[in-house]
């Protein structure tokens, strides 16, 4: 290689760098300026560069995969659906389709051109959960789409810098937190104009006019790197199966994984058809956690772009992790969360000894309408919080307590949770036993318990899963313990749907712990002891 290239490669390099801390810029723009704290404090978000052909180039470090993976194919739907000649610079788009965007209606993506001397050069995109979008609420009761709140097409938002204030009057009429929701469209808007100023920046220091070199070399090695990687993997087909607890009876999920020359494929024909309820997951967001699981294992050094995604497919019939319109799916999240250790679990039959054991899998998020009981003054409000089981534990490791695996958003404050609305956080900790005991413990999980202020009362959205069924471990390691849901007066209540908790009682979450890994009888004794000293286990 000659000298000039030699420069040429580094300075390459050099500007892939610049363009993932412009992403990362991104989408701290997004936290800082969020309104719901789903997404400032939680990072329920995503953002990302694309070039003008919609291919995904970088993606920020914040976010989870569910939005970050469906957000790489929602793109070419804004493309396909805009024409060209309708972007203008100043232009943002925004939609929560399902079925085109994040896989639910709480979802807003919001994707903006990026011009440069009249000329498009690309498009940034953002993704995040706002608290309310209206309907029913975020809940699993909804029979179709249409009850599950409001719509929004492919639109603009805003044309030439204008806001479409039109759609800002219907959204306020919509949804029960009007100043929050419209506040974090338009903290999605600005994410993406930060993004773009800062490309433009970069773009004039170095001297290039668009996208094209740089998003060529970017994709070009990512793509040689794949190849690398699928040289020493296993060529063949492997199958799992895994129970949940559905809504009201014990659903299937089942995936196959094949593994080819430049590629590896993944179909969940066999899983249960698609539920009455709102728990059924759309094919982009089933398609995006499969991806995520399979990198995880395969390539989790090589970058998350358009190459790299290229190289896994995903197809079913249609069943449960392939629902059609007009199916409910407010909860999709929670058998998406479930689809990576389901792939996994394929895949350790193909490469055993690098796959960790199940986990909680699935956030144990709950939304919480509170309200002043009668005659009594109060204040009403909606509020969101985000809380994660054990993961399973690792080959060589035990798993992560309380750990969001595999979406990773962060845990939420309990003051922030507290500030959101007329409730009290009374225990918060890790729950002793919880994690499958093995060679390598599973993560714990927690014990939450939540009361409505003096004065107030409040009913929430269960949306739980590993309460019938738990964490399987893997190569002789333990289960982890299932969940439970209760009140304080020993009351079992759903693990889904809306259910009330008087004023005077209190929930107690007890939330899944992830399963262990190996045999027990080859743990390390002195891990054991540390295990009993720090309280994780008590026997």
């Amino acid at each position: 290689m000659s000298n000039d290239s030699n420069i040429e490669e580094i300075r390459m390099q050099v500007m892939w760098n610049r363009l993932l801390s412009v992403v990362e810029e991104q989408a701290l723009t997004l936290l800082r300026t969020a309104f719901s704290t789903s997404v400032r404090e939680a990072g329920d978000l995503s953002a990302g560069v694309y070039d003008a052909e919609g291919r995904m180039l970088a993606q920020a470090v914040t976010g989870t995969p569910g939005h970050v993976n469906t957000m790489a194919i929602a793109v070419t739907h804004f493309i396909n659906e805009l024409p060209r000649e309708e972007m203008s610079e100043g232009d943002t788009y925004v939609t929560n389709d399902p079925w085109k965007g994040t896989g639910h209606l709480h979802d807003i993506t919001v994707v903006s051109p990026s011009f440069k001397n009249g000329e498009l050069i690309g498009f940034f995109a953002c993704t995040a959960h706002v608290v309310d979008i209206g309907g029913l609420g975020f809940g699993a009761e909804g029979k179709s789409v249409y009850e599950e709140g409001l719509q929004i097409p492919i639109m603009k938002f805003a044309e030439r810098g204008e806001v479409n204030k039109d759609l800002i009057k219907i959204i306020r009429t919509n949804v029960r937190e009007p100043d929050l929701v419209i506040g974090d469209f338009y903290s999605l808007a600005a994410c993406n104009d930060v993004g773009h100023n800062r490309l433009i920046g970069m773009l004039n220091e170095v001297g290039l006019d668009d996208l094209e070199k740089l998003g060529d070399f970017i994709l070009s090695r990512t793509h040689a790197a794949m190849v690398e990687c699928f040289s020493s993997l296993p060529k063949g087909t492997w199958g799992n199966e895994m129970m949940t607890d559905g809504f009201d009876e014990a659903i299937k999920v089942a995936a196959s994984v094949t593994i080819a020359e430049e590629n590896i494929h993944v179909d969940f024909a066999g899983s249960s058809p698609m539920s009455r309820w709102g728990i059924n997951v759309p094919l982009i967001y089933s398609n995006a956690y499969a991806c995520y699981a399979i990198k995880c294992i395969v390539a989790p050094d090589i970058p998350n772009n358009a190459a790299s995604l290229a190289m896994f497919t995903v197809s079913s019939p249609t069943n449960i992790l392939n629902a059609e319109r007009p199916a409910s799916v407010s909860l999709r999240h929670v058998l998406g969360h479930m689809v990576p250790d389901l792939v996994l679990g394929a895949l350790d039959k193909a490469i055993p000894g690098q796959v960790p054991a199940e986990s909680a899998a699935a956030l144990w998020n709950l939304h919480v309408s509170a309200k002043p009981i009668e005659g009594k003054k109060g204040r009403l409000a909606e509020v969101l919080m985000f809380n994660s089981g054990g993961m399973g534990a690792r080959p060589a490791i035990d798993g992560l307590s309380a750990t969001a695996f595999p979406s990773g958003v962060h845990t939420m404050p309990v003051e922030a949770t507290e500030h959101a609305g007329p409730i009290v956080v009374w225990r918060k900790e890790l729950r002793p036993d919880s994690g499958g005991n093995g060679e390598f413990r599973g993560g714990l999980g927690q014990i939450i318990e939540i009361a409505p202020a003096d004065g107030h009362e409040f009913r929430f959205s269960a949306m739980f899963d590993r309460v019938a069924t738990h964490p399987r471990g893997r190569a002789g390691g333990e289960a982890g313990q299932s969940g439970t849901v209760e009140l304080d007066d020993g009351s079992k209540l759903r693990a889904k749907g809306w259910q009330n908790v008087p004023t005077g009682r209190r929930l107690i979450l007890n939330l899944p712990g992830g399963a262990g890994y190996g045999n027990a009888e080859n743990r390390r004794e002195e891990s054991v002891a540390e295990d009993i000293k720090k309280g994780y286990v008590t026997r």
